[in-house]
């Protein structure tokens, strides 16, 4: 992060010509995530041989609410200071092109922070040596992957893997492209970071309180029970997006169109949040602690794969989906990039009959309460199954 600050606004474009160097993002980020899921995978296995049995759940509770101020430092707030106009109309006296902070010294300052405190860590927190097992559960690399093969090939494990991976399909409009719309609609990037200032009490209250219903022997109750309200808050998303042009004025949005935001997505976080805690806390519930980091991980990282990949094809098929017509110039359509260009050439424009938008809402809705119906049951059933499904099978 430090060298990637001296870096960052070659490798973004100076916007004049020049634009973003998307491999060498591609690499950086591949690095950032790859050393974040090493310390991520280093903390799971921590709480784990830290909490009681009883108190595992828990687990998910310090997750939820360290990942909320992380979210708030590095999105919200950052983008707010970042922001020339929020800084001119808030935090200045006199007007300045740019905002208080650039991404460059928001990468020092924490490229930093982290090596103080990771240092820290490493040199001031000792392990508990009664806690350590005589015998090493693996004993390198390859070990550690046969392992893991091993650990999705049991039953309970695979049908866990198969149901997370398409639970949240439904939510996956709402979710990834519904942000992006708002502002295409004209909604300022900074003032919807800012929308989320209020939520972040929420944020930290609802895992305590989640915490309640998920630290008991059926966590996934709780995850049943908030599906139908969060798939049904997505259609209300789709509301949000169609109603902005229709109460945009010369000076932005009215409080009111803010107003409804903010409550449909403190709703929505309250369902989100629901789910999110109680699939950790189970996850952290069946995990065999002998291999604690290994095994929570990889069931935290399938749970995380079920909601990313539909989010990118969600991406990925809006433009797909929506209906365009030329308008001004006959006989040219606007079905691909280089119809459109013709129609531009030939005086017409490209108008929306159909945003892709509206059409994934639905069906999300639709694949979503199928899931629910059909193989929600199923996904609950899993806290009946007993400790030995979930124990891996040690050859050694």
């Amino acid at each position: 992060m430090i060298y990637m600050s001296t870096q960052v606004d070659a490798l973004l474009g100076d916007g004049h010509g020049r634009g973003p160097d998307v491999a060498a993002l591609t690499v950086t980020f591949f690095l950032f995530e790859f050393l974040a899921a090493t310390q991520d995978i280093a903390v799971d296995g921590w709480a784990l041989t830290m909490l009681s049995r009883e108190n595992v759940g828990y687990a998910s509770t310090c997750n939820s609410v360290g990942q909320t101020a992380g979210y708030f430092l590095g999105n919200v707030l950052f983008l707010a200071l970042e922001s020339a106009s929020f800084c001119n109309k808030y935090l200045r006296f006199e007007p300045q092109p740019r905002g208080i902070v650039t991404l460059s010294d928001f990468l020092f300052f924490w490229g930093a922070v982290f090596l103080v405190t990771t240092t820290l860590v490493a040199f001031l927190k000792k392990e508990n040596q009664e806690l350590i097992p005589a015998k090493e559960e693996t004993k390198g690399i390859t070990d550690t992957y046969k392992l893991l093969f091993s650990i999705i090939k049991m039953p309970a494990v695979l049908t866990f893997c198969l149901l997370i991976l398409t639970s949240k399909v439904g939510f996956s409009a709402a979710d990834a492209v519904t942000g992006l719309k708002l502002v295409e609609e004209g909604v300022p990037k900074e003032h919807l970071a800012l929308l989320a200032v209020p939520m972040v009490p929420l944020q930290i209250i609802l895992p305590l309180v989640i915490s309640k219903y998920t630290a008991g022997p059926q966590p996934l109750n709780t995850f049943y029970k908030a599906m139908p309200y969060r798939l049904l808050l997505g259609l209300e998303f789709a509301f949000l997006v169609w109603w902005a042009p229709k109460v945009k004025h010369e000076g932005g949005f009215p409080v009111y169109y803010y107003a409804v935001v903010v409550l449909s997505y403190a709703l929505h976080q309250i369902t989100l949040y629901s789910m999110y805690v109680a699939i950790m806390a189970f996850n952290a519930k069946v995990s065999d602690p002998l291999i604690g980091g290994t095994y929570m991980t990889l069931l935290n990282t399938v749970s995380n794969l079920g909601g990313n990949w539909p989010s990118t094809v969600a991406l990925w098929l809006v433009d797909p989906l929506t209906v365009k017509e030329c308008a001004g110039a006959q006989g040219h359509t606007c079905a691909t990039a280089a119809a459109a260009e013709l129609c531009s050439a030939a005086g017409g424009s490209c108008l929306t009959t159909l945003d892709g938008y509206y059409v994934e809402s639905v069906v999300c809705l639709i694949l979503g309460f199928a899931w629910w119906f059909f193989l929600g049951p199923k996904f609950k059933k899993l806290q009946e199954e007993g400790p030995s499904s979930w124990k891996c099978k040690r050859s050694n």
